[in-house]
């Protein structure tokens, strides 16, 4: 009877070892098999951004979005294997996910919405990374990102800024990239008694020596209004859209040497007292 439960206890100690074993296996496998998932869901996602860029096909403004999208669908997967590790049921899995999906979209509408306005804008593509854009709200900068929640820009000051996709979709849009030309528009103010057809032939000179000009579409410099005491010439002209600035502050700067040199005198406000 001892010898009978001797080896009963003996039998029973084996069968909880190679339990234990069996789980201790599990565990670790499952841990390898959970490093090695998220390990290899960011060398993708670095991997991905390399790729594209040495691709002339794909916009660099969809690359976050989807590097994100690949990482996660990546880390997402190996969850699960994990899960199925330990007998859970995916199947359930997925329906629990499901209903926790539609529970935390109803507490996350303005999430929801900010991801809703990422694919918007990566479809349409209003904005592009590099390019230059102004909102109605007064936020302006060149677009860094357009990710799946943010978007964001660098103002002119180096000021680093971050915008809810959903404010960017749902404001008016100003883009000064996007097509390859601009024009520059310069007031020029001359008194009454000034000879205005030789201050528009100086300043025509001065226009068409400038490197930065385009001659298509042809330049103007045209009188555009009569003001108290002032005469107001507009000057309209036009640059490839990389040289804007370099066009207005050259312009700015010649065509007052311009007219200084030839005797042109600054106008001011004269009020006449009786």
């Amino acid at each position: 009877m001892c010898r009978i439960c001797y080896l009963y206890s003996f039998n029973s100690c084996r069968f909880h070892m190679f339990v234990i074993k069996d789980i201790l296996f599990n565990l670790l496998f499952s841990v390898l098999i959970f490093i090695s998932g998220w390990w290899l869901s960011s060398v993708v996602g670095r991997w991905f951004r390399r790729a594209v860029s040495f691709s002339s096909h794909i916009d660099v403004t969809v690359v976050p979005m989807l590097s994100s999208l690949i990482v996660w669908s990546i880390r997402i997967l190996t969850s699960i294997t994990v899960l199925a590790r330990f007998g859970v049921q995916t199947a359930s899995i997925v329906a629990v996910l499901g209903a926790a999906g539609l529970a935390i979209g109803l507490a996350l509408q303005g999430t929801l919405q900010n991801i809703a306005a990422g694919i918007m804008l990566l479809l349409l593509r209003p904005i592009r990374v590099s390019e230059y854009i102004s909102l109605n709200s007064g936020e302006e900068g060149t677009v860094q990102e357009v990710g799946l929640f943010l978007t964001k820009i660098i103002q002119p000051d180096g000021i680093h800024l971050t915008l809810p996709n959903s404010m960017v979709w749902n404001s008016t849009i100003n883009n000064f990239s996007r097509n390859s030309v601009r024009r520059v528009d310069i007031p020029v103010y001359l008194r009454y008694e000034e000879d205005i057809d030789f201050a528009i032939r100086v300043i025509m000179d001065v226009v068409l020596a400038n490197s930065y000009l385009l001659h298509d579409p042809e330049p103007l410099v045209k009188v555009v209004e009569y003001r108290n005491s002032s005469i107001v010439i507009n000057v309209r002209v036009w640059s490839d859209s990389s040289k804007y600035w370099d066009l207005r502050w050259s312009l700015y700067n010649e065509i007052w040497k311009a007219l200084n040199k030839n005797g042109f005198k600054v106008p001011f406000p004269i009020k006449e007292i009786n």
